[in-house]
């Protein structure tokens, strides 16, 4: 077994917690939304200091991974940006590329899982929702409150489960 077994994890959001959407919020002001545009143009998200900053510090005592709202079909390009912008090496929970439940119920089921195995520190993550459900769960949670309001991906996260 791998050092990394036995240490506790911090489980990191990517969307507005590590990685700053706003460049791209354009993509869901249209009707229909444009979903290929939208996680096709993630790769130029630039890094959010305080939520890159918070992983790098996690790391020292935690396993730093993510769980991400993204569909499975973005992993190569969430995996590179991760490394571009140097954050901890680690797991990335993807969403199914058909799965459209709402983030809350999808995070939080693998949060649970993930749980039965390992002691889960904190969860950062900015959808409200799912920090409610994970806090009601009985995770210790971090709002990530340091983005810029995004209104249309707030909504396509509850009413799509597209992220």
């Amino acid at each position: 077994m791998s050092e990394n077994t036995h240490r506790p994890l911090a489980v990191f959001d990517i969307d507005n917690t590590l990685a700053d959407t706003g460049h791209r919020q354009h993509f869901l002001e249209r009707r229909p939304r444009d979903w290929a545009g939208f996680f096709g143009a993630a790769p130029a998200d630039p890094p959010l200091g305080r939520g890159v900053e918070l992983a790098v510090e996690s790391a020292a005592d935690c396993e730093v991974v993510y769980l991400t709202g993204r569909p499975e079909r973005c992993r190569a390009d969430t995996v590179e940006w991760l490394a571009r912008h140097g954050l901890p090496t680690g797991r990335v929970w993807m969403r199914g590329n058909q799965d459209r439940r709402p983030a809350r119920t999808t995070k939080l089921e693998v949060l649970q899982r993930i749980a039965r195995g390992r002691e889960v520190r904190v969860l950062v993550d900015d959808d409200e929702l799912v920090v409610q459900a994970a806090r009601a769960a009985g995770f210790r949670v971090v709002l990530a409150d340091w983005a810029a309001e995004a209104p249309e991906l707030k909504e396509a996260q509850e009413a799509e489960g597209r992220t």
